[in-house]
């Protein structure tokens, strides 16, 4: 209830006047620039206001009388982005392979465009971290069939293996079992020798007529160690890195009937700098020669 305005015998402070059950209400106001300060910010919220975009009317919006956009300020700097990173792209492109990894920030960008380009289209067969699958070769290995050089991985990437570019790389191994050139039991006798080559020869087998077998038939383009011939891409055997896996009867189905994989010739996809970016990436693997 109002009482009259008396002085607090406490702090020395007028009341207001106002009272509640034996409570005395102080006259301390805002202290003057403070409301200073809040009228100003109530001012320039009227002024943001009505300057910048804020009321939504329906599929629309009050766009302000500066007429700004957020949206337009998003895209300016994304093509802005996208300005530099051509510019990037074009000396990928033109530069050689040893200038690119000279130079920090470019090789920086080259890895980052490979790697995203990678897992777009390279990650469903050769793993996330190129890994490889069954049928798919590793890539983070140092067991290459064409060569793991910067310019072996460019050819494969732009050319692809079988995919019927006119610069494809091509290898075809015979059916050695369905054509008939070896016998169901000298194919047996060749993946007992093969399975000394992987490490995993069983003890106790002679393996000396299949190792005849094999000099005459497969080291033409395994080598006579089984140390592979990239010229024609016929991987090592000497490894611990197979395309299909290493059990014998893997071996024994390749000799028989192999499989032929095919990769795409990706330079109709991509563009030479995206092909150089993506191979240095894949040489960054670790498996890069």
């Amino acid at each position: 209830m109002p009482t009259k305005i008396e002085k607090d015998v406490i702090t020395g402070t007028d009341t207001t006047g106002h009272e509640w059950d034996g409570i005395r209400e102080l006259n301390t106001p805002l202290p003057k620039w403070w409301v200073y300060v809040y009228l100003a910010t109530v001012v320039w919220g009227l002024g943001m206001f009505v300057l910048y975009p804020s009321i939504p009317l329906g599929t629309t919006y009050f766009h302000g009388l500066l007429g700004y956009s957020s949206r337009a300020d998003a895209m300016a700097g994304v093509e802005e982005m996208r300005a530099m990173h051509g510019k990037q792209m074009q000396q990928i492109g033109a530069l050689p392979f040893a200038e690119i990894q000279k130079n920090h920030d470019l090789l920086e960008v080259a890895l980052t465009a490979g790697r995203i380009t990678f897992a777009e289209n390279c990650q469903p067969c050769h793993g996330p971290n190129g890994e490889g699958r069954i049928g798919y070769p590793a890539l983070d290995t140092d067991v290459w069939r064409w060569g793991g050089t910067l310019a072996a991985i460019q050819q494969t990437i732009t050319h692809g293996i079988r995919s019927g570019d006119p610069e494809t790389r091509t290898s075809q191994m015979p059916s050695f079992g369905a054509d008939g050139v070896l016998k169901p039991d000298q194919i047996q006798q060749v993946a007992d020798y093969v399975m000394t080559l992987y490490g995993k020869a069983k003890p106790g087998v002679d393996t000396a007529a299949g190792q005849k077998i094999f000099a005459e038939n497969c080291a033409a383009c395994h080598g006579d160690k089984g140390q592979g011939n990239r010229d024609v891409g016929a991987p090592p055997l000497a490894s611990r890195v197979h395309l299909y896996g290493d059990a014998r009867e893997t071996v024994v189905a390749q000799v028989t009937k192999p499989r032929h994989g095919v990769m795409p010739n990706w330079n109709q996809r991509l563009t030479p700098a995206t092909i150089k970016a993506v191979a240095l990436y894949v040489h960054s693997l670790g498996g890069g020669e």
